[in-house]
C-alpha cells in the first residue's frame, strides 16, 4: 500500500495582527458605551425641551390671566358710574393681579432654569457626538490593517480613538 504524505502548512503567527485585533475590539466597546451614552443625553434634551414648553405655555397662561384682569380694571374704571360691587371687583382684582405676577415670575424662573439645563445636556450630548464620530474612525482605520497590513492605520486608529475618548470623557465632565 502506498503512502499518503500529508503537508502542513506552518501557520503564520502574526503578534501585532493579534494586538490590532484586540485594540479594535476595545475601540469597539467604547463606542458602543459612547453610544449609548449619546442617545441618552439626545433623549434627555428632548424631554427638558418639552418640559421647557409646558412651562413657559405655563408661564404664558398666567400673564394672561394677569392680563384679563387689566382689561377688567380698565373697563370699569371706564364706566360712568361705579356701584360699590364695580368697586369690590376692582379690589378683588388687584389681589389676583398680585398673585398672577408673582406666579408668572416664578413660572418664568422655572422655565428659564429648565431651558438652561437643557442647553447643557444638549452640549454634553454635541460632546459625546463628536468622541462617537473620533471612535468610529478609529475603527475604521484600526480595522484597515487587516487589509493593508500597514502599521500605520493602527497608529492613526488608536489616535483618533483616544482623541474620540477625550472628547466624550469631557461630556461626563460637563
Amino acid at each position: 500500500m502506498a503512502e499518503l504524505e500529508i503537508h502542513h502548512d506552518v501557520e503564520h503567527h502574526d503578534d501585532l495582527g493579534r494586538k490590532v485585533g484586540v485594540l479594535a475590539s476595545l475601540v469597539a466597546v467604547l463606542l458602543a458605551v459612547v453610544t449609548i451614552l449619546s442617545h441618552r443625553a439626545h433623549t434627555d434634551a428632548v424631554l427638558l425641551k418639552a418640559e421647557t414648553n409646558d412651562k413657559w405655555s405655563y408661564y404664558q397662561s398666567k400673564r394672561i390671566k394677569f392680563h384679563n384682569l387689566e382689561l377688567g380694571e380698565d373697563i370699569m374704571r371706564a364706566m360712568p358710574v361705579r356701584t360699590p360691587a364695580a368697586e369690590k371687583s376692582l379690589e378683588r382684582y388687584a389681589e389676583e393681579k398680585k398673585k398672577y405676577t408673582a406666579d408668572s415670575k416664578k413660572a418664568e424662573e422655572e422655565a428659564r432654569a429648565t431651558s438652561e439645563e437643557s442647553a447643557h445636556v444638549e452640549n454634553r450630548a454635541l460632546r459625546y457626538d463628536f468622541g462617537e464620530g473620533l471612535l468610529e474612525i478609529g475603527l475604521v482605520l484600526t480595522s484597515l490593517y487587516f487589509i493593508a497590513r500597514r502599521k500605520l492605520f493602527p497608529s492613526l486608529g488608536l489616535t483618533a480613538a483616544l482623541a474620540g475618548t477625550v472628547i466624550a470623557a469631557s461630556g461626563l465632565l460637563l
